[in-house]
């Protein structure tokens, strides 16, 4: 497999790559990033092979106070219509149903810990999601949600949630959960963002979540699982 050129967009300093970053370093590609907090330059779209959105506390219509959420848009929307790879998670993948014409609303509840999702029977039809298992106990942190785009596949629901995943092209994918999570990450979500820990029907505890960290290795297995899938996508 050809080395290819990822970069990611990341929005607040606690929501990284975690085991993502394991995965494209394993695999030799090149690596770089816009960190939108910190003000870091946009990249030439057309040098990269590949997309990866990542999460943040932040609604994706808050223009005023993160303006540079209209030029991320933008740069999303060329990204798929230069034919690149392109991977949303959580907010990420909110993004990408934004641009690719599907409203993201408030959710009726928030989801926060691990909860199951459960493939859709559309999910036969993308060879990516068809490849994943019927049934994944996953890692949620979110409170808003998408509507499926138009000219999408729907991925994966759950009890909470029913859109929880879509697929473009099979090289567009929106993800609403986090396979990519380790202990690390979910600690500072835990110590980053207190608040969002209300009680509710899909609301767990930092007790609860940490208690069922041993869902973790799983969860890799199958997002490598995915990346290995995008990786062997040929630009179109």
């Amino acid at each position: 497999m050809s080395k290819q050129v990822v970069h990611y967009f990341q929005h607040v300093e606690f929501e990284d790559l975690a085991v993502i970053q394991d995965w494209i370093l394993s695999k030799g590609h090149t690596l770089s990033r816009t960190a939108f907090y910190a003000g870091e330059p946009l990249p030439d779209i057309s040098s990269i092979d590949w997309l990866i959105i990542l999460g943040g506390p932040m609604n994706i219509y808050e223009h005023d106070r993160y303006p540079w959420l209209i030029q991320e848009k933008k740069l999303i929307r060329q990204s798929i219509d230069q034919g690149k790879k392109v991977l949303g998670i959580c907010l990420g993948a909110q993004l990408i149903a934004d641009v690719l014409g599907g409203k993201v609303t408030r959710g009726v509840d928030k989801e926060i810990g691990w909860y199951p999702i459960r493939r859709t029977s559309q999910s036969k039809q993308s060879k990516l999601f068809a490849a994943l298992p019927e049934t994944i106990q996953a890692f949620h942190w979110h409170g808003d949600t998408f509507a499926i785009p138009p000219n999408t596949l729907h991925g994966f629901s759950s009890q909470a949630c029913e859109h929880q995943a879509f697929t473009y092209a099979d090289r567009v994918v929106g993800l609403q959960f986090h396979l990519e999570s380790t202990r690390e990450s979910i600690q500072k979500l835990l110590q980053n963002c207190p608040e969002d820990l209300t009680p509710g029907p899909y609301s767990q505890s930092s007790k609860e979540i940490l208690s069922q960290i041993q869902n973790l290795p799983i969860n890799h297995e199958i997002l490598f699982q995915l990346l290995n899938l995008m990786e062997s996508i040929s630009k179109v």
